[in-house]
């Protein structure tokens, strides 16, 4: 009797608890620096959801090893509400990759609660104004000449360009030198100072560059040509078969609620439906491609298994 009296009590303040939340501040864990996708996505959207729940939603960027440290923290949160996450397609990835590497996993994707996706991109393959290669075959054949020579940066081993470089350089039958940073941002900052020669972003990171007359694009991931590079191919277009996208999708710990997800869904829901967030979006070149908990979560159980592979073809890496 006293059993179900506890469970009972149980559920009672549960749904007293759903029924007020959100009731203090909720904090969105960024797993990567400043100035990346997940950063210029999440800044805007946290803003936008904020509106609609009423409370202020506090960004905490916890970058580092390709996303996998701010992943396996939001993993470790309490399932109420309070900490969500938007996350790349990166964190499908590296529990696979801990894995491969013969590590236990840090997080597993039962970890956690897909709300919303909000974006996905292709990535865009860059070098500087300044380098040799005109064209995506002139890159290829010179590291066909010079195996390890040239050098790219990504976001971290595993990581959601770094994933993306290995399906371009698996296809091409090249080998690279991989130079890994804490995030898109300074992996960035490493092709725009000379640190490396390539690199792979996303449109919005991407484009204020190669509009600057900073980098030249040679190509992108996507199935077809992006609206703002047009004049780029794609490297399905030269044959290469290399597709990714890097999306970014908000997530909350496993075991949340019911009715706290959907008041996380329909927050989302309205952010993206905002003027202020939709302008935030227009102006970094990314479009909004929602989709709602279910369709969103079979979305990236597909994803997951497809980069999967990739990784395993990658095998061991530093």
């Amino acid at each position: 009797m006293r059993l179900i009296t506890a469970l009972a009590l149980a559920a009672v303040c549960a749904l007293a608890q759903a029924q007020t939340y959100p009731s203090r501040p909720i904090t969105m864990i960024v797993p990567f620096p400043p100035g990346g996708i997940a950063d210029i996505t999440g800044r805007p959207l946290a803003a936008a959801m904020s509106k609609a729940l009423g409370q202020p939603i506090v960004i905490e960027n916890k970058a580092g090893a390709g996303g996998a440290v701010g992943h396996a923290h939001a993993a470790r949160q309490a399932a109420d509400g309070y900490s969500i996450m938007n996350a790349l397609s990166s964190i499908t990835v590296i529990p696979t990759a801990e894995e491969v590497n013969g590590r236990q996993p840090t997080y597993r994707m039962s970890d956690f609660t897909p709300i919303a996706r909000i974006a996905a991109d292709p990535t865009v393959l860059l070098v500087r104004a300044d380098s040799p290669w005109k064209t995506i075959e002139d890159l290829i054949a010179d590291a066909k000449k010079r195996p390890g020579k040239i050098s790219y940066s990504t976001s971290g081993i595993y990581g959601t360009t770094h994933t993306c470089q290995a399906m371009f350089t698996q296809a091409a039958g090249i080998n690279m030198l991989h130079v890994p940073y804490k995030g898109g941002g300074p992996s960035m900052l490493a092709l725009l100072s000379g640190e490396v020669h390539v690199t792979a972003q996303s449109p919005a990171v991407a484009h204020p560059h190669i509009k600057g007359g900073k980098v030249r694009a040679l190509a992108s991931w996507g199935a077809k040509r992006l609206p703002q590079i047009a004049d780029i191919p794609t490297l399905k277009e030269r044959g290469l078969d290399a597709e990714f996208y890097i999306w970014a999708g908000v997530f909350a710990p496993a075991g949340l609620a019911p009715e706290v997800a959907a008041k996380l869904r329909e927050a989302v829901r309205s952010a993206v439906n905002d003027p202020d967030f939709q302008k935030a979006m227009t102006n970094v070149n990314t479009p909004i491609q929602y989709q709602d908990a279910p369709e969103f979560a079979a979305f990236v159980k597909a994803d997951g298994e497809r980069l999967a592979e990739v990784v395993r073809k990658m095998g061991k890496t530093q």
